[in-house]
């Protein structure tokens, strides 16, 4: 595959002098297309800060980011971030939510979109439910799908289901799979859970506490559907862990 992102001895600190904080230290990756990457490591080393700077929303004080080649120099439409807090917008429906950011097309084509990937995360019948209306599970599901209506090329994730509990985690990340046998995207994923990155991804990078470094890098040659339970799998999360001192 062709690289896709590619990142280059990334540096970032806050504040001056005596009260500097090296946040991100000499990041270097490459990303091809099409692949599933997570990113794990200590809470508050700069996962987050690492992803907002490949996303364009954080500007790096060192090092490139290269999308396809070209210089990242601010967030574009080519990816966007789902992140742990949600965005779904609470006056509007799920089907008003889905054609959110479907500019240029007329009213008829975007709900076309909007149902389609509605329906495509198991929705269908709720276009005109608004979000109190809904379970956490199903909000996710909402905020996937309308970042999937608009053909992002990069799905970039920080921590998406963190705040669901261990059987709606489980559920979503099977929907993603599954979004994922179907439509090609590459993605960033950063998450505290170990599991949830043997589960996902194609390559798993270990940040070190902060700053953050990449401290080790597995890859994962475990066809889907995985069995977390399978030998392979659980060797696999026991290295991760002992990277990360657990």
């Amino acid at each position: 595959m062709d690289a896709k992102i590619i990142v280059d001895r990334l540096g970032k600190s806050y504040g001056s002098g005596t009260e500097r904080l090296q946040v991100v230290d000499g990041v270097a990756m490459t990303i091809r297309d099409g692949e599933f990457v997570a990113i794990v490591g200590p809470s508050g080393c700069g996962k987050s800060t690492l992803m907002k700077m490949i996303a364009g929303f954080e500007t790096p004080d060192e090092g490139t980011i290269r999308i396809d080649g070209a210089l990242r120099r601010g967030p574009n439409r080519n990816g966007i971030l789902i992140s742990q807090h949600g965005s779904v917008f609470p006056w509007m429906t799920v089907r008003e939510n889905m054609m959110f950011g479907l500019d240029d097309m007329a009213a008829a084509d975007k709900q076309g979109i909007a149902d389609h990937y509605t329906a495509l995360v198991g929705l269908a019948g709720f276009e005109d439910r608004y979000p109190h209306e809904l379970s956490g599970g199903m909000l996710k599901r909402v905020e996937l799908a309308r970042a999937l209506a608009v053909k992002p090329e990069i799905l970039y994730m920080d921590e998406p289901f963190s705040a669901l509990d261990a059987l709606i985690s489980l559920r979503m990340r099977m929907e993603l799979l599954r979004i994922l046998e179907r439509e090609r995207h590459t993605v960033l994923l950063i998450t505290h859970d170990v599991e949830e990155a043997v589960h996902l991804a194609d390559r798993i990078l270990v940040l070190s506490p902060r700053p953050a470094r990449i401290q080790a890098s597995f890859a994962v040659d475990i066809p889907h559907p995985r069995k977390l339970s399978s030998p392979e799998a659980q060797a696999l999360r026991e290295a991760v862990l002992r990277e990360l001192g657990l």
